[in-house]
């Protein structure tokens, strides 16, 4: 299927690796002019590398930390309109509640959450000039289901989603349409670090692991296994292109069925 993104210009910060690497993969081969970014030099400069191999258009990568204003100031001033952004910056990290301090509060929502919200306030009004844009949160069904084990994280999550819907709401009756994509468990690198390390701490194979995994953890999946990250990366493409233009406010699943609803 042609999405018709040869003309158009796309934004995923968090974009070296993971959910964020394999967005920037689709979009670039379907002809998109392609922006990564990396917190280092070195990651950005890598997966450029890797992107141009199969990329129809030009990879452009931008070394920053875009949890912080001063990056996303520094990157709005080298490249300052986008036809497509992508907010997929995120961190996570199981800790009780109990231990969640106020400065990891505070991290989580600086990068989950305020980066996105700078990036759109930096790119929407030449979208809203140009009568054509696409803005996508890459939330979780965390912001859901907020997981026992992650509720700052589960916290971040719900914001995006509102985020995202509010923004469309502000954006209607024009050509921009703002939507967030909710992954599941999803094998990232930061998820199969993960995956890896309890996996050799309870003496088990990756495949026992996940079978454990969703029949303690998460057993309201469908799938009963990790989505890939290009599964997810397939539905973002779809929703950037201009095929996409009668779907917007949309909270989008992309979940092997965890939340258990039909809406």
């Amino acid at each position: 299927m042609d999405l018709r993104l040869n003309d158009k210009t796309a934004l995923i910060s968090g974009s070296t690796a993971g959910i964020g690497f394999a967005i920037a993969k689709a979009l670039s081969t379907e002809g998109a002019r392609t922006i990564i970014n990396g917190r280092t030099q070195q990651s950005v400069d890598r997966a450029v590398s890797k992107l141009s191999a199969t990329a129809s258009a030009e990879v452009i990568g931008f070394a920053g930390d875009l949890s912080t204003r001063e990056a996303a100031v520094e990157l709005s001033e080298l490249h300052p309109a986008v036809d497509i952004l992508i907010n997929n910056l995120g961190i996570f990290e199981p800790v009780p509640f109990e231990e969640i301090s106020d400065e990891s509060w505070m991290r989580f929502f600086e990068t989950n959450v305020l980066s996105g919200v700078r990036l759109s306030r930096t790119y929407l009004p030449a979208m809203i000039k140009r009568n054509w844009g696409r803005i996508v949160f890459i939330s979780s069904e965390s912001g859901v289901q907020i997981p026992e084990e992650m509720i700052h994280y589960g916290m971040t999550k719900s914001a995006q989603i509102a985020i995202a819907r509010g923004l469309a709401e502000h954006v209607a009756g024009t050509g921009v349409t703002v939507n967030s994509v909710l992954p599941g468990p999803t094998e990232s690198r930061g998820v199969s670090d993960f995956v890896n390390d309890m996996a050799k701490k309870q003496s088990k194979t990756l495949d026992e692991f996940e079978t454990d995994f969703f029949k303690s953890v998460r057993p309201t999946s469908l799938i009963k296994r990790f989505a890939s990250t290009d599964e997810v990366a397939a539905l973002v493409a779809y929703i950037a292109s201009p095929l996409s233009s009668a779907t917007t406010g949309a909270a989008l699943r992309v979940d092997g069925g965890v939340i258990k609803s039909a809406f």
